[in-house]
């Protein structure tokens, strides 16, 4: 049985792309149920300057309340040096940092190119590595950028060999405007493991915008991912990126993983019961995903007996 990590994103991916400001007791409700669920990893926010961000202003505190909750790896994004500091002053058990593989879509997200990123890159290991925490690098718009349109694959491999040099000790490919397909999925992993090693490259961060998440997990899983971010409810996307919503709905994909047998340590059950936080926080919000309305299938061992 496939041991698999989903790691939570909704927190930060998701509440950073609405309007709204989730209330900080809210948010501290919803990490608490999810790690009680059974979630093992939350990235509960990201250490921007709030008046970029004001949904992320709290995250500080959500780090302080979250690492009391045992067993729960606490990430958060930082977008450079400054923010790995904040991150580290605060205790977070791993941070990640998005290097936009389109430059045009880096310097819209993060005002900085190429260049300037890889700088921050090292500067943001260094901090990382000295203080013991864990660092990945986000290789956001991997599959194709909407400001830029096709991005090469070379052109990823490249910049993950060049981040790997700067001191990442992880990466993640991001589908951040929802172009990819599994036949791009499986094909772009195993170029990037080839280039950095299998062991740097263990996690997808896949959107659902033209619905094909799923199938791009199953592309993920075959080539030997074995960490998927999801939001709950869907929520989320990119502010920087025009169209790009949809991140994969933690619900569908619990439900996807769970009934294909793979171990993923959450239950369902108690999973759909903290959608109802999120729902009483933003009343109105969109959420997303089909097994709330469908509901559970029958567990795998049922279904294999049958």
């Amino acid at each position: 049985m496939t041991d698999i990590l989903i790691s939570e994103v909704g927190p930060r991916d998701g509440l950073q792309s609405i309007d709204r400001v989730m209330p900080l007791e809210a948010k501290k409700a919803w990490i608490a149920a999810e790690a009680a669920a059974g979630v093992r990893e939350i990235e509960v926010g990201s250490f921007v300057p709030p008046k970029l961000l004001p949904q992320m202003a709290d995250t500080a505190e959500l780090v302080a309340f979250a690492k009391g909750i045992e067993g729960l790896a606490v990430v958060t994004l930082v977008p450079n040096a400054k923010g790995a500091e904040l991150a580290v002053a605060a205790g977070v058990d791993a941070m990640s940092i998005p290097f936009s593989m389109s430059e045009t879509h880096s310097i819209k997200n993060v005002r900085k190119d190429h260049p300037a990123m890889l700088e921050e890159i090292a500067k943001a290991a260094t901090i990382a590595k000295d203080a013991g925490v864990h660092f990945a690098v986000g290789l956001s718009t991997a599959f194709g950028c909407t400001l830029e349109g096709a991005v090469s694959e070379e052109q990823v491999v490249r910049l993950a060999q060049k981040a790997a040099e700067a001191g990442a000790q992880e990466f993640s490919l991001s589908d951040t405007t929802g172009y990819a397909d599994p036949a791009q999925v499986r094909r772009l992993t195993r170029k990037v493991k080839a280039a950095v090693g299998d062991d740097m490259l263990t996690t997808l961060h896949l959107h659902n915008t033209r619905g094909l998440g799923l199938a791009n997990v199953v592309a993920g899983l075959e080539e030997g991912i074995t960490t998927f971010d999801a939001s709950l409810g869907g929520l989320g996307g990119c502010p920087f990126a025009p169209g790009a919503s949809g991140n994969l709905v933690t619900e569908d994909l619990v439900l996807m993983l769970n009934s294909m047998g793979c171990k993923t340590g959450v239950d369902l059950e108690k999973l759909l019961q903290v959608r109802s936080i999120v729902e009483d926080a933003l009343p109105g919000e969109p959420l997303y995903g089909f097994t709330p309305d469908a509901g559970p299938m029958l567990d795998y061992n049922q279904r294999i007996a049958g």
